[in-house]
């Protein structure tokens, strides 16, 4: 039985991606392996955000290159964000890539490397010195309708939480993003599709879902009808609300563009909806939004937050930062220093501005050094720090209810799970029992950034 070998980079829509290619796999009659040294097929799924993303995925295909020494069968690949941008140039400098596939075409993945896998192998035992044979595979093409290929999932036994791709693309054209070119234009499924794949993974034991979309909340405006004034996101969420058994609903990333009034309303009535929202903000300095080609200012974002707070008292708001975009002031800066201490953020992710290709910002004047981004970054997560700390500090003595998702990554012999608010809380108790349960745990004590506690099982 054939093995294959999986690396993912970037976002929870790539390892999304991934699950599908794997299922494939496996329904093809692989093995899926945690190993590139026993693998006769290695996969890294790419992401193109930041540069160093790029990085680490040239690197590791490079340094797994040197594998072919001792199995010239193996077949390489490359998939997902960077592999649809660069495309057949990915040859020219990794010699042992055999396979590049873009975006819309992950359902293609398996065939494509078991053709040339099988072709190998069956050179192979009639002459050694053709096992380097078979025809390389680049296809980035656009393809109808691929976003209702990302559908079937590899469950893992006791798995708890699963991620639900409910379309693809994004029409934003945000001036520092490339994803509109990698992913595509929006493109969203069936709702009724998703309600099927939600209730199969409740029937596989899982608890709870994430919804996937690189602007979430604006699923299926171009395709679907409003319906008594709800967005067809809304409309989404409610009827993944219906599944039975079905105990918490998060999704991600939203934009402010698609924050109406119905989506704020929806966390009054569906207490499904965990009260937590990654929420991207990007920059405090309306100056910065505009040239980021964001179509808000930092006031509207402001007013949203401060209405979802109102619509849910106990929400939890995390957030993306862009720090030293080109032409940022330090005026700018502060202003968004200013609005992370306004809000108050459980949590932020911080990141220097990174030249992307093809993207307006990167021709932009005014581009920063390098020291200014990282001081930035520093100052800004500094704050950022302090404000998840003080956070978590405040929870010591409460009772929070977990959902326990199984060992702890860090310690396996304790267990973990996360709060409605999306907090890691620590604790010891029954693994088989456990797991998948909610209950409540009395925190006793924080590092700053995960919680510990006791369970409280009646």
């Amino acid at each position: 039985m054939p093995k294959v070998f999986i690396k993912t980079y970037g976002c929870q829509m790539n390892e999304r991606d991934s699950e599908q290619v794997a299922r494939m796999f496996v329904e093809g009659g692989y093995t899926v392996t945690p190993t590139e040294f026993d693998a006769d097929a290695i996969l890294v799924n790419t992401c193109s955000v930041r540069d160093q993303a790029e990085q680490k995925a040239l690197g590791k295909m490079g340094i797994m290159g040197k594998l072919r020494q001792k199995k010239p069968h193996v077949v390489y690949g490359y998939m997902g964000c960077m592999a649809q941008s660069r495309g057949n140039e990915l040859f020219q400098n990794i010699p042992h890539l055999d396979v590049v596939v873009g975006t819309q075409k992950y359902h293609k993945v398996f065939e494509y490397v078991d053709n040339i896998l099988t072709k190998r192998m069956e050179m192979r035992m009639d002459d050694p010195s053709y096992s380097l044979t078979g025809e390389s595979v680049c296809d980035i093409e656009e393809e109808k309708d691929s976003q209702n290929t990302i559908r079937d999932h590899v469950t893992q036994e006791n798995q708890t939480t699963a991620f639900v791709s409910i379309m693809q693309g994004c029409n934003m054209r945000c001036s520092f993003c490339i994803v509109p070119d990698t992913r595509g234009r929006e493109r969203g499924r069936p709702i009724a599709d998703i309600v099927e794949e939600c209730k199969g993974l409740v029937a596989k034991g899982v608890k709870e879902i994430t919804l996937l979309g690189q602007i979430v909340n604006l699923y299926g405006r171009t395709e679907f009808p409003k319906v008594d004034g709800k967005s067809p996101f809304v409309q989404l969420l409610e009827a993944v609300h219906e599944v039975e058994g079905l105990e918490r609903i998060r999704f991600t990333s939203p934009h402010p563009i698609g924050y109406r009034s119905d989506l704020v309303a929806a966390f009054t009535y569906l207490p499904k909806l965990c009260s937590h929202i990654h929420f991207p903000m990007q920059s405090g300095s309306d100056a910065i939004l505009k040239k980021m080609r964001r179509p808000y200012k930092n006031q509207k974002f402001v007013e949203i937050c401060e209405n979802m707070k109102a619509a849910r008292p106990d929400l939890a708001i995390t957030t993306d930062i862009i720090v030293g975009f080109p032409g940022e002031t330090e005026e700018d800066f502060q202003a968004t220093v200013d609005t992370v201490k306004q809000l108050d953020f459980d949590n932020a992710f911080v990141f220097r501005y990174s030249k992307r290709r093809n993207t307006p910002a990167a021709e932009m004047e005014g581009q920063l050094p390098e020291r200014v981004k990282e001081e930035r970054n520093q100052i800004l997560l500094k704050v950022v720090n302090e404000i998840s700390e003080k956070k978590n500090r405040a929870l010591v003595g409460t009772r929070q209810q977990v959902l326990c998702t199984g060992p702890s990554k860090t310690n396996k012999d304790r267990l973990m799970g996360r709060t409605s608010q999306n907090k890691i809380v620590i604790f010891d108790g029954d693994e088989q029992r456990m797991t998948g349960q909610i209950f409540d745990v009395d925190i006793e004590d924080t590092t700053g950034f995960s919680l510990y506690g006791t369970p409280v099982i009646h």
